[in-house]
């Protein structure tokens, strides 16, 4: 299973120099989990650059994969991990939804590196 973090959705969107990192795990969408957190931090950053239908179509992609709500368990096991690795809370939800789900993350994001269950690519 794997997880997209919202910077490489939309590195994947802009067909950046890392997109064809992130697009093995994108495109097996049986095997993607999307949080919702995601929907939005993609949805507003596209929203700002390019407009609400290129906005509209991006998360209709992604809501091609099994989209995982915060609920309270979520909410609570996100804001530990957020604390003890003192990383935001976007990335304390995505990290733990992929762990619910055995997942693995794919991310540029930094505040990710050196993190179990995870594979990083440094943003070019």
């Amino acid at each position: 299973m794997n997880v997209v973090d919202s910077s490489g959705w939309l590195e994947y969107f802009a067909d950046g120099a890392n997109a064809d990192f992130f697009a093995p795990a994108i495109e097996k969408i049986g095997e993607l989990i999307v949080p919702t957190i995601s929907l939005y931090e993609v949805f507003k950053r596209i929203l700002q650059q390019r407009g609400e239908d290129s906005a509209l179509q991006a998360v209709a992609a992604m809501q091609q994969g099994l989209v995982v709500d915060v609920d309270a368990s979520v909410a609570i096991h996100a804001a530990k991990m957020s604390a003890s690795l003192r990383i935001p809370m976007a990335d304390g939800i995505i990290l733990t939804t992929a762990r619910m789900y055995n997942a693995i993350v794919w991310t540029q994001d930094a505040d990710f590196k050196g993190l179990d269950g995870v594979q990083y690519i440094e943003k070019l």
